[in-house]
């Protein structure tokens, strides 16, 4: 009788060591899943991506100048929930997503300067002041960032409103936030960030400001291309003589997205649909205001949460750049640019796609059931299973 129950004893010991061990390794597979998901593809999907060179037109080689070259990075969307329409697990899992690419970008890249083209909220046009703090306190945890690193924001119509929201109040709440300069200039590069929700052109006090208020920094840059300065320049110090970089949130006018191409490009079936002026895009006069007066060699813009390239008038070309977040579009991006005062580069650099995080953990699930189905016995171990289907097919 002691024997049976001293073997008894050993038997239950070597099963509970056995699902032990088997609950450890379980455990352990979960962990490498979650650290692979949730911090590991944004190192591998960001890893590769490299600071352009900036080439000269006429050799095609690297810039022989003394010219400082500025990273600057940009990005658009990020839409970050508010109480009204934010579901909790929304809000953990794009969120999350957004910030492990920030500070994996941040860290792995080293950029200069972050630019965020508009819509850094998706409630702010209606949000309560309470909301709003909790919103600009997960924001800043979110784009936290170096004393080094710039970050500079352009406000979008989720931000303030449409022309026919958007009021002073939440202008002034916005700027209380985020700097409400219009013009920003670092290592001879010249931006111009502009209120285009404000561009409607009907004469209201806000847009007849704004407009006043491009009309000075127009005039700022034309003194900057003159060699002998005029008079009506003033005594102040002149600015970088380099034509600028526009950054807004709505693209300058264009009939629709037809003519775009490239893997984040808006669908197939969305590219036909004409873009309806001063809601998708800016009027036509107001961007041929814009072109008018800042004459920029460059145009980035968000808004349409997809990615475009078009020309404008002289061969001004404006990148639509895609949305940041896992909300708008399944291949999220930013883009990459490296300046000088004379030149640009940019580049693309995708973030890891939502599928594939998905898939990923559907398939440990699926791993996971058939483990623990094995384990209870109620399916034959797929090994096992093969082995015999093996030696059944040689014997035949």
């Amino acid at each position: 009788m002691a024997a049976f129950r001293f073997g008894f004893g050993r038997l239950n010991f070597h099963l509970l060591k056995r699902r032990s061990f088997l609950l450890l390794k379980l455990i352990a597979f979960v962990c490498s899943v979650l650290l692979f998901c949730e911090f590991l593809i944004y190192y591998f999907v960001i890893l590769p991506c490299n600071w352009p060179e900036v080439k000269t037109p006429a050799h095609g080689g690297k810039q022989e100048t003394l010219e400082p070259v500025l990273k600057a990075m940009f990005l658009a969307d990020t839409h970050l929930l508010g109480e009204v329409r934010g579901h909790w697990l929304d809000k953990l899992r794009r969120e999350w997503q957004m910030e492990r690419a920030f500070q994996t970008a941040l860290w792995l890249l080293q950029p200069e300067v972050v630019f965020i083209l508009g819509d850094i909220f998706d409630e702010g046009k209606w949000s309560s002041p309470q909301a709003w703090a909790d919103d600009v306190k997960r924001f800043q945890k979110m784009f936290r960032h170096p004393g080094h690193v710039q970050l500079k924001v352009v406000v979008g119509n989720h931000d303030i409103g449409f022309h026919y929201q958007m009021n002073r109040y939440r202008i002034k709440r916005f700027e209380k936030v985020f700097n409400p300069e219009r013009l920003f200039s670092w290592k001879g590069i010249n931006f111009v960030m502009v209120n285009s929700v404000a561009l409607e052109g009907d004469g209201c006090n806000i847009c007849s400001e704004a407009e006043a208020e491009l009309m000075d920094i127009s005039h700022k840059l034309n003194c900057s291309r003159e060699e002998q300065r005029p008079s009506q320049c003033g005594n102040g110090p002149p600015l970088p003589a380099s034509a600028p970089v526009l950054l807004q949130h709505f693209p300058l006018y264009r009939r629709s997205d037809a003519n775009c191409s490239g893997e984040d490009a808006a669908p197939p079936e969305e590219k036909g649909i004409p873009f309806k002026e001063r809601y998708d895009v800016l009027s036509r006069e107001a961007s041929q205001k814009l072109l008018w007066w800042l004459r920029p060699r460059l145009i980035l813009s968000g808004h349409t949460h997809s990615g475009c390239e078009v020309l404008h008038g002289a061969g001004v070309p404006e990148l639509s750049v895609p949305s940041f977040s896992w909300r708008n579009r399944n291949n999220p991006s930013f883009i990459m640019g490296s300046m000088t005062p004379t030149e640009y580069a940019l580049a693309k650099c995708y973030l890891p796609l939502e599928d594939t995080v998905l898939i990923t953990y559907c398939a440990a699930a699926g791993f996971l059931v058939v483990v623990m189905l094995v384990h209870l016995g109620l399916v034959a171990s797929p090994v096992l299973f093969g082995y015999k289907l093996l030696r059944k097919f040689k014997t035949v």
